[in-house]
This record gives structure tokens, C-alpha cells and sequence, in this order.
């Protein structure tokens, strides 16, 4: 009997590709199936940048076979990245139309060959794939790469409270004002809601492509969403929507985390990685904030001054400004960096699995993308939160009221985070006053490391509900 074979498609952007990666591999290894992973072409040309492996054909353990089918794009197979909103609905144009083509293509090709797909898997704003997967005749699933709350947040506010969101944003506050939505328990803020729902945020736009989204979910009669996330993580919000099935298939992070040894020992030649290794354990501070934000200069120096005041050693990432980052007086070095380097160490990239599981590590100064906040789940690093945009917010919600975790920091009325603030946040989560609270976020760390360890292992939640879905696309059931 040919083994079962399936296909991805993912958006192109490094937050929709890691997971869905991952993703692949978990159905690979966990049913024994065939996965072709449809991306476009300037994706695929990043992600094989600097490395001749990262996007050979993966085959598994037990005889999987994981293939890249790069498609091209018009006009965008040279660039890669989110640029300005008018580049990104182009771009969300032009991908449609190719990809609609690309996965008619393989379809087809695959069934006059004899080995038809049996289930196609896509990622947020790709509402056409499910759409062309309907006229196909090939049944279909989202993988929703956000929080099941932030899915069930959209929901709501598109389904039935919508008014009670929008006035929440129309108030003056950020933080006093608060209400809870159907099916969720948790109270929310203006702040805690993902920031497209804001009429001020810059991408306000979007929240049409979000509405387009949910509005392809109910017409196509969707019922089952696959949720980078898992049962005991988010149990209320997994259950949230009436009518709808949130499937946990995560968390989908580098199969490395579920390792209780050392993967990466000996094994890295990067200075820093050294530099960590010779710091006590829990003793090291780690900021990043992920591939799409660089912070203004001003927020840059007021993190520079927290770090020394606070005075333990730090790993911090400070990427490469790009032409799609904010403008403004941000140009030329930290005042203080002869001071930096002298307490830690600054660089341009880290490999953030790598150093979130290095043991020196105390603490993370995070955008809490939903990635890096799994990432930091499953390591049981605390963290200390400062999101700028979409459901980073909801996510420091997460981390700060119902794991308990860490600690969002409050900034100012220019949105920008004082030096004494991320001191006061860093003393708290790292145990330098001997607070109750911090050894509480310290203890909860812990715990959701090993539940979020324990999801994706063979038995897992998780495992579990992958293999269940994968019996029921073979058996010919439609999702």
C-alpha cells in the first residue's frame, strides 16, 4: 500500500514557515505519510541562505520523505519580507494567483500519477488555498499560527460582539476599561487585544484580510481548525467557539526541545555560545525581538540603560536595519556601547533554540511572537514581555495573567519603555529582590516546560490528535 501523502502551503514570512515546517515533520513522523511543502520561491531562497541542507529533501526515521515544490511569484521572487502595506497586498495578490496555479499543478500531476494528495494544510492569509482545494475536490484545514485565544478574540468580533470590541477602543484608556467575550473567562483590556483592532494601529487596515478570512471559514463550512498550540495551554480558548472544532497540534517548535539532554553540546562554533557557557547557570539576560522589528533608538537606549543598571550579563540581539523599518533619528551607535560590551555582548543574529536551552540563560526581554513565546514555554525560561503589535499583545496577556510566567512591562505616553521600568521587570523575574512573585514566575516556567515537552511526544495531546486526524483523511472523510 503507497504511503498517505500530503501537502503544505505557507505564507511567506518566517512566522508562518517556521511552524508549518515543523508541522510537516510532525505528520511526517507521526504517520509514516509523504509531505510536499509548497512555498514561494524568494521564501525558499532565504531559508536556503548560508546553508546547502536547510531545504533538501528531508526524509525521515521511518522512511518519510519531506519535498520542497518552490513556486514563483511575479515580481517577488527577489524579495523577501513583509514591506509596505501596499507591497504586502500586492504581494497577497500575486501569491493567490500563482499559488492557486501551483496547487492545481500538483494535484493534478500527483493524481494522474496515481499517488493523489489526501489532505491540503494552509497557513493564515491563504483563505484561496482552501478555496482552491473545494474546486479540487481535496479536502482541506488552516493551521492557525496564532493563539487559540487571538483566533477566538477574531471570532467574536466578527460573530457577535464586534460592537462591544469597538467601543472597548474607543475609549481614551488603555488599561482600566476591560470585558470578557463568550466562551472566555479571562477579563481584557484595550491593550490586550491583537492591535489590528485598534483604530490607531498602523495596520488597521488588515483587519479586513482577517474578516475575509473567517468570512471563507463560515461560507466554506470549515469546522475544523488545526492551532499551533496545545490542550492544557489553552483549554478554555481551544473550546471557545461554538460550532467550531480548535484542533492543538502544537506546540510546533524544533523537535530539539523534547530532548531532556543537551542537544547542542559541542556542537556550535558561534562566540556567544561560548561566552554563555561560561556564565553560572540562570545568570544571563536574552533580548530579541524577533525578524521583523528593530526598535527605535530611543526605546534602544532606554533597554541599553536598564540592562546596565540592572547589571548582570546580557545576550542581545540588534538586528540589521532594514529599508521596512521604522524611520526616524535612529541612526549611528548606542551612546553607551564601550559599557555594553563591557557587561555582555551584542550581535547582529542568534540561533534562538540554541540559546534558549543553553542553561546560562535567566531571563527573556521578548516581542512574545507566538514562536519565541512557545519557544520560551518549552524552555522554561521567564520572560519579560514587551510586544509592539498584532497578537503579541494578546499573547503578554497570556504570559503575564494566566500562565504566569513573566511580567509585562508598562511604557510610557510616547510607547516607549523606561530604563528604570525594565530594570524593575528584570529584578522581579530573576529573583534579585527575593520576591514572592518572581518565585512563582520561576515555579509556573517550570511546570508549562514540562507540559509543553510532554504534548508532542508520542501519546502526547497533541500526537494524539495529529494521528487522529491523519486516520480520518485517509479513511476519504472530508474535514
Amino acid at each position: 500500500m503507497a504511503r498517505p501523502r500530503f501537502m503544505l502551503i505557507t505564507y511567506p514570512a518566517m512566522g508562518h514557515i517556521n511552524p508549518t515546517l515543523q508541522f510537516a515533520k510532525r505528520l511526517a513522523a507521526a504517520t509514516e505519510a509523504d509531505i510536499t511543502f509548497a512555498i514561494q520561491l524568494s521564501a525558499y531562497r532565504h531559508m536556503s541562505k548560508g546553508s546547502d541542507e536547510a531545504m533538501k529533501d528531508i526524509e525521515t526515521a521511518n522512511g518519510s520523505l519531506i519535498s520542497f515544490a518552490p513556486f514563483s511569484v511575479d515580481g517577488f521572487d527577489d524579495t523577501f519580507g513583509m514591506g509596505s502595506q501596499k507591497t504586502v497586498q500586492n504581494l497577497i495578490s500575486e501569491t493567490a494567483r500563482c499559488g492557486t496555479q501551483a496547487i492545481t499543478d500538483l494535484v493534478v500531476s500527483a493524481r494522474d500519477d496515481g499517488r493523489p494528495y489526501s489532505l491540503l494544510v494552509y497557513t493564515l492569509l491563504l483563505p484561496w488555498a482552501g478555496v482552491t482545494a473545494d474546486k479540487l475536490r481535496l479536502p482541506s484545514a488552516m493551521l492557525w499560527i496564532q493563539p487559540a485565544m487571538v483566533f477566538a478574540i477574531y471570532y467574536h468580533y466578527f460573530y457577535g460582539s464586534g460592537d462591544i470590541i469597538r467601543e472597548l477602543c474607543a475609549k481614551g484608556d488603555y488599561n482600566s476599561s476591560k470585558t470578557t467575550l463568550p466562551g472566555l473567562s479571562l477579563e481584557l483590556t484595550r491593550r490586550d487585544l491583537p492591535s489590528i483592532m485598534d483604530p490607531e494601529d498602523t495596520y488597521y487596515v488588515a483587519l479586513r484580510s482577517f474578516e475575509e478570512e473567517f468570512e471563507m471559514i463560515e461560507t466554506r463550512n470549515q469546522r475544523r481548525i488545526l492551532v499551533n498550540s496545545f490542550d492544557k495551554l489553552e483549554t478554555e480558548a481551544l473550546r471557545a467557539v461554538p460550532g467550531l472544532s480548535l484542533i492543538g497540534v502544537g506546540p510546533l517548535i524544533p523537535l530539539v526541545f523534547l530532548d531532556d539532554k543537551s542537544p547542542f553540546e559541542n556542537k556550535s562554533k558561534d562566540k556567544y555560545i561560548d561566552w554563555l557557557n561560561s556564565k553560572p547557570k540562570a545568570t544571563v539576560v536574552y533580548v530579541s525581538f524577533g525578524t521583523l522589528w528593530l526598535p527605535p533608538k530611543q526605546q534602544l537606549e532606554e533597554i541599553a540603560k536598564g540592562l546596565l543598571d540592572f547589571g548582570r550579563p546580557f545576550l542581545w540581539v540588534i538586528r540589521e536595519r532594514t529599508q521596512n523599518d521604522e524611520k526616524g533619528d535612529d541612526d549611528g551607535e548606542l551612546s553607551c556601547r564601550e559599557e555594553l560590551d563591557k557587561l555582555g555582548m551584542i550581535v547582529p543574529w542568534s540561533s534562538q533554540v540554541e540559546v534558549l536551552c543553553n542553561e546560562s540563560i535567566g531571563c527573556f526581554v521578548s516581542h512574545c511572537g507566538w514562536n519565541s513565546t512557545l519557544e520560551t514555554l518549552a524552555s522554561g525560561v521567564p520572560v519579560v514581555a514587551i510586544p509592539r503589535r498584532s497578537d503579541q499583545w494578546t499573547s503578554a496577556k497570556l504570559i503575564g495573567d494566566v500562565w504566569k510566567t513573566g511580567v509585562r512591562v508598562k511604557s510610557n505616553k510616547n510607547e516607549i519603555v523606561p530604563s528604570d521600568e525594565i530594570k524593575r521587570c528584570l529584578e522581579l523575574v530573576m529573583g534579585e529582590n527575593g520576591e514572592e512573585n518572581g518565585v512563582e514566575i520561576r515555579r509556573n516556567a517550570k511546570k508549562w516546560k514540562d507540559l509543553a515537552r510532554e504534548a508532542p511526544k508520542e501519546g502526547g495531546s497533541s500526537d494524539k490528535n495529529i494521528k487522529a486526524l491523519v486516520a480520518e483523511m485517509i479513511q476519504g472523510t472530508q474535514v
